[in-house]
């Protein structure tokens, strides 16, 4: 078949396109074919090692989480990270490891929800979606890179020589992060590996020194007791406070959701399929609930040991230990040598934090947005993208001036959102498969977490107005691309059966004459007053021809395969009907595929639309069908631009 595309020209080219062909594979409806694997030259990593590359978003909330904690439940904060965990081990990762069943292609649980609604309708739900894990994605990028600056700042040796470049170093550790993934997938993999260990390793010492002093210093677990219960009184009444107080601490959720969106990375087993890749899944679920077990550990032991030694003072804005409770604890009982090196490994897991959201985007953005024609081809490759989100991650650090708190409150919107449509997505699937007790148990968690977003975005509706424009954003630039593509042939691929094929074989010894019929009751009157007036039309003799009737099924759809069937109707009519999502590029593929096969150039004739020439134009870009005829001819045009091989449209 005739198509736009040529290989790219030139070495530079060819190196930003590579892997195009793979990930634009088996973008179908459902996008969980073939087309939904990883490129070949990310298969094969082990299920530990892609749990770094989600760790380094995950476990680097160690840097700022006990702070985030201490501030928001004070001498609590030990109870309200129990709850933390609970929430986290009791909710978040049973959904996570069912999403990690229903979706097991990394299109996560926007893909479940997506099968719940056709049309136009769910396109832009999915969109909408997309524009929070954008969100999401995006602001854990610039958010990490923000934080990772502060401690650079921060750390008594360079205060004075890094005064004030706190933005010019977030841009830089922003840059640095897209280029290892200009480098390479197995690059950024290896680098997450190895800050992973380290940093878990540094926090394993910082843990164990601060619970030696706790024990030593018995006098501090009593103080802190005392306190707690002069200010809430009993157990009920401190759990109470803590669930009021558990929004404040639920960036400690974060993590999940580019868990699942990375799964095409996990090896699984050599037997897995694309239908059935029970390894990959089973490993998936590995991985989620050892970084969720490990994370537990860390946040209840540092909550504990943060709150009880350091002077509360010190959390407060300005103090030493705001933002940074660990790396206060290592230069204070560790000296200044170790607290430097626990200061560099914290800030290159913050800034490295942001390759998993980056591997996310990478995997979610072209999963969808090409298969909805609303972004060009290059978007399936893996350089050019990185180039983008970087461009865009460089806009947000400016427009919030390398600010993590300014940041905070649109990162946990993002998560919490995800997080909450993951829940209601399972929840949905629990309850087709008739698994009443997994749906009350997902219901439940659905409300906790609706609870949490509707709070959160109470108390700072900023990170709604940010994600609102990620998804003006998205939506905007999705339907523009689509506009720009509307001409392209759309179709990857036709097939016929055997009685279309017969019918074909049979004109290319003459004439090859298709007639566009919209099909309405097919008797036999609407065929031969179709033919009637074809002729008198077109001013041509005789009955030697073949209908063609496309049925639209969902207009929203921008490209698939064409199955072309034949049939005779009334003993007298050949037929040929295919199914499509747009009338115009239908027909157009099934001409160019026709002149392949036969050597012929073939002809079509239509009569015109009715109608308004602009009302018409919104019927085929919305809906599939309108001004078909010089639609029809203008997609034909774009698909051969040689004239002399182009099939002929007639109008009449």
């Amino acid at each position: 078949m005739a198509t736009a595309e040529h290989p790219p020209p030139g070495r530079l080219r060819a190196w930003m396109l590579e892997g195009l062909a793979d990930m634009g594979k088996g973008h179908g409806s459902q996008g969980s074919a073939a087309g939904s694997e990883a490129p070949p030259e990310h298969r094969g990593q082990r299920w530990y090692r892609v749990m770094c590359l989600t760790g380094v978003d995950y476990f680097s909330t160690l840097g700022y989480q006990p702070g985030i904690a201490a501030l928001a439940a004070g001498l609590l904060s030990p109870v309200a990270t129990v709850v933390l965990v609970v929430v986290t081990l009791a909710g978040a990762l049973p959904v996570y490891r069912r999403v990690a069943e229903e979706s097991p292609h990394g299109e996560g649980s926007i893909a479940m929800l997506e099968r719940l609604l056709s049309f136009w309708k769910g396109k832009l739900f999915v969109l909408t979606l997309l524009g929070f894990a954008a969100t999401d994605f995006l602001i854990t990028i610039t958010l990490s890179a923000a934080d990772a600056s502060t401690h650079l700042v921060e750390n008594p040796h360079l205060t004075a020589a890094l005064h004030d470049r706190q933005m010019v170093i977030t841009l830089v550790l922003v840059a640095l992060l897209g280029a290892v993934f200009l480098k390479g997938f197995l690059e950024a993999v290896g680098v997450a590996v190895a800050l992973v260990a380290a940093y878990l390793a540094l926090n394993a010492v910082v843990v164990a020194v601060g619970l030696w002093h706790v024990l030593t210093e018995g006098h501090v677990v009593t103080d802190w007791s005392s306190a707690l219960t002069a200010e809430h009184g009993n157990v009920f009444a401190m759990i109470g406070v803590s669930l009021l107080v558990f929004p404040k601490l639920a960036l400690g959720l974060s993590g999940f959701e580019t868990g699942v969106a990375v799964m095409p990375h996990v090896q699984g087993d050599p037997d897995d399929t694309a239908e059935n890749p029970a390894g990959r899944i089973r490993d998936t679920k590995k991985l989620l609930t050892t970084a969720a077990l490990i994370m537990s550990v860390f946040l209840i032991a540092t909550s504990f040991i943060t709150t009880v030694l350091i002077p509360e003072k010190e959390f407060e804005p300005g103090g030493k230990a705001n933002g940074r409770a660990l790396a206060y604890l290592s230069h204070e009982y560790l000296g200044n040598a170790f607290g430097t090196v626990y200061d560099a490994s914290t800030i290159a897991i913050l800034w490295f934090a942001g390759a998993s959201a980056m591997a996310g985007l990478l995997n979610l953005m072209p999963r969808y947005l090409p298969r909805y024609g609303m972004a060009p081809h290059w978007a399936r490759a893996v350089r050019p993208m990185v180039i983008v989100f970087t461009l865009i991650a460089f806009l947000v650090t400016w427009i919030f001036d390398a600010d993590v708190d300014a940041q905070g409150g649109a990162y946990a919107t993002g998560v919490l959102v995800l997080m909450s449509s993951a829940a209601i997505a399972v929840t949905i699937a629990a309850r087709r498969a008739g698994q009443r007790g997994w749906t009350a148990g997902f219901a439940v968690v659905s409300a906790v977490l609706l609870y949490v977003t509707v709070v959160n975005v109470i108390e700072r509706p900023d990170g709604v107005k940010i994600g609102a424009c990620f998804i003006a954003g998205i939506i905007l630039v999705s339907l523009l691309s689509r506009l720009a593509r509307a001409f392209e042939l759309r179709v990857t691929g036709v097939t016929l059966d055997d009685m279309a094929a017969r019918f074909i074989r049979d004109m290319a010894s003459r004439k090859i004459r298709f007639i566009a019929n919209e099909p309405d009751q097919r008797d036999k009157a609407e065929y031969r007053d179709k033919i009637e007036q074809i002729r008198q039309d077109n001013d041509i003799p005789g009955e030697d021809f073949v209908f063609v009737e496309v049925t639209v099924v969902d207009p929203s759809e921008f490209e698939a395969g064409l199955t072309v069937r034949g049939e005779i109707l009334h003993n007298r009519y050949r037929v040929l009907t295919l199914e499509s999502s747009s009338i115009s590029n239908a027909l157009a593929a099934l001409l160019l595929h026709t002149r392949d096969a036969t050597g012929c150039i073939p002809h079509i004739y239509f009569e015109w639309t009715e109608g308004n020439p602009f009302a018409n134009f919104l019927r085929f870009f919305l809906f599939g069908q309108g001004e078909v005829a010089p639609v029809t001819r203008e997609v034909l045009r774009e698909a051969e631009p040689d004239r002399t091989r182009r099939p002929r449209v007639h109008t009449g």
